[in-house]
């Protein structure tokens, strides 16, 4: 500050009353030229001339402010007179979102406000970048809102994680910012977004639909499509497999005890995103229902097929050159009047060639909270035991804790490796929607955290970038998929599309289709044979589903013109 503007104590105290008392205590030493008839002109004059600059700022901003706000109205009306003209799911996506009443110009909210909310953003925006901040397990969720430091083990190692200890999967295509968009998609050539955002649910009345089945499993209870998003539970299958690279990661990692913190990574991994998920749920895919899945980019191919309808089975396989893996599941799902819980029977498989190793684990138990009023939010709790049938030398217990929606723990996962004595070789521990740690805070490493959502994400199902992908259907693709792909199914694909209507008539034709299959299979005592799975049992009598090695061999023709057509819808 120059001299010549350094004010009095007399001066001070007039532009702020509330340091008078600070004053007196506190004397400050004026400066000989701070009482100088000059000086304190030129003071006079540099007020007048920063207020000046204020006011034309502040004329600035109020100008270009209405002005926005008339273009912003304009092109409304013109989008709505082309919709009235034809319908356009990206004309109606776009009137929505300027309708929408979050929708504001930045010129109305104070300069203090904007600037408090880009630090959010840009620290959002930056998880995906950079690891040695305090901010990188800080997010829009209830980190934000939890107690004092002490009380989480993310805020004790945020200080000490290093480049180094990054994710694997901070190169992959769903973690790269913005800026690195080329010609609308990112750099794996696939979508980037929807082409509708998800429908109001608002008007909904699920207590009608809910209040006679409270205990009952709601599988066999028809919901109005709007509860729905655009995927089936097939694809939520191959949705478990976005951080595929933890097991590339594994399939390198000589030391036994890492390798198994890496395969419980992984299994915790395929949690994170049902955090936005909340609201909608999954297909449910009917009868011979198959999907696949191939990445080039993560090295991987995929399908899946509903082999069982009462009880739903759903089955899947997966390989590459560093992993085998598949699981066949089968869920009760109980209504409770305020909550519903989801209970996974079955077992997820991984066989890692190099080392000969074969790991299993089972699921934990899924609560969706507030099904019928106030905000839904999703906990996962119970224990995940891995276990390497081919070699005892390790054991992982995974413990996904019970909370409340504001405890501090809420989320929480913690893990212990053990060897063959029971003695801890490595500690595991952190939030399965923010990422794990292994050791001890304050020197723990991370081995994994979640990318960053894509933009307006929470209009669009909730989906990460991944999910986004999953249903989108190539034209190149349509040649090679069986007729039974769950993208050929025209209730998920009039939902994603924002053709409400349509899509509700197509999923009560689809149901009655499947009705009559049931009966007819009944009246002529036939037992359905899944096409790409075969029922095996294991030691202890448990059946469980794997892979007859038909599918690729199928395609390679392709060959699925020459199988019978199931009339699936």
């Amino acid at each position: 500050v120059p001299a010549n503007a350094t004010m009095s104590p007399l001066r001070l105290h007039s532009s702020n009353p509330n340091l008078s008392a600070d004053i007196g205590e506190y004397p400050i030493q004026p400066s000989p030229l701070a009482d100088s008839p000059d000086s304190a002109a030129d003071y006079i004059k540099l007020q007048e001339e920063f207020c000046q600059i204020a006011q034309k700022v502040h004329c600035l901003l109020k100008s270009a402010f209405n002005t926005v706000a008339i273009e912003r109205e304009q092109l409304k009306q013109m989008l709505l007179e082309q919709e009235h003209s034809g319908h356009n799911a990206q004309i109606f996506n776009l009137r929505r979102t300027l309708s929408q009443p979050g929708v504001k110009i930045h010129a109305t909210i104070p300069l203090s406000q904007q600037v408090c909310n880009e630090s959010r953003l840009s620290m959002s925006e930056s998880v995906s970048e950079f690891f040695d901040a305090q901010e990188v397990l800080l997010s829009a969720s209830s980190s934000e809102n939890e107690g004092s430091d002490d009380e989480s083990y993310v805020s004790d190692v945020s200080d000490n994680i290093s480049e180094d200890n990054a994710s694997v999967g901070e190169t992959v295509s769903r973690q790269l910012s913005n800026g690195e968009l080329i010609s609308g998609a990112f750099q794996n050539g696939r979508r980037t977004c929807l082409s509708a955002p998800s429908p109001d649910t608002s008007s909904i009345n699920l207590w009608n639909i809910l209040r006679n089945n409270i205990g009952k499993d709601l599988s066999k209870v028809s919901m109005p499509v709007e509860l729905n998003e655009p995927l089936n539970t097939l694809q939520h299958l191959c949705e478990e497999l976005e951080y595929s690279e933890l097991l590339d990661k594994a399939a390198e990692t000589d030391d036994p005890y890492d390798r198994m913190v890496m395969v419980a990574t992984f299994a915790v991994s395929g949690y994170a995103t049902t955090y936005y998920r909340a609201t909608f749920k999954p297909f449910n895919p009917v009868l011979g229902e198959t999907y696949e899945c191939i990445r080039e980019d993560k090295g991987f191919r995929f399908f899946a097929e509903q082999v069982s309808h009462h009880p739903p089975v759903s089955a899947c396989h997966c390989e590459s050159k560093k992993f085998v893996f598949w699981q066949d599941i089968r869920w009760k799902n109980k209504f409770w009047g305020k909550s519903m819980e989801i209970l996974p029977i079955g077992r997820v498989n991984v066989i890692l060639p190099k080392y000969g190793d074969h790991f299993e684990w089972n699921k934990v138990t899924t609560c969706i909270h507030n099904i019928l009023s106030g905000r839904r939010w999703i906990e996962h709790y119970g224990e995940i035991t891995v276990r390497n049938t081919k070699n005892n030398a390790c054991i992982c217990k995974l413990t996904f804790i019970k909370g409340s929606y504001w405890s501090s723990n809420v989320n929480e996962v913690q893990g212990l490796v053990m060897d063959q004595e029971g003695k801890i070789v490595r500690r595991l521990f952190g939030k399965w929607h923010e990422g794990l740690y292994c050791g001890v805070a304050p020197s723990a490493k991370c081995t994994w955290r979640p990318g960053s959502m894509p933009t307006d994400s929470e209009m669009y199902y909730g989906f990460t970038r991944f999910a986004i992908e999953l249903n989108e259907l190539d034209p190149v693709l349509k040649e090679f998929l069986p007729s039974t792909d769950a993208r050929f199914r025209p209730d998920q694909r009039y939902l994603e599309e924002g053709n409400i209507e349509a899509a509700a008539a197509e999923k009560c034709r689809i149901e009655e289709l499947q009705r009559e299959r049931r009966r007819f299979m009944e009246e002529n005592n036939t037992i359905y044979q899944p096409r790409f799975f075969k029922k095996v049992y294991e030691g202890n009598q448990r059946e469980s589903w794997m892979s007859n090695g038909n599918y690729w061999e199928l395609r390679k023709d392709p060959g699925f013109s020459k199988l019978e057509r199931l009339t699936l819808w």
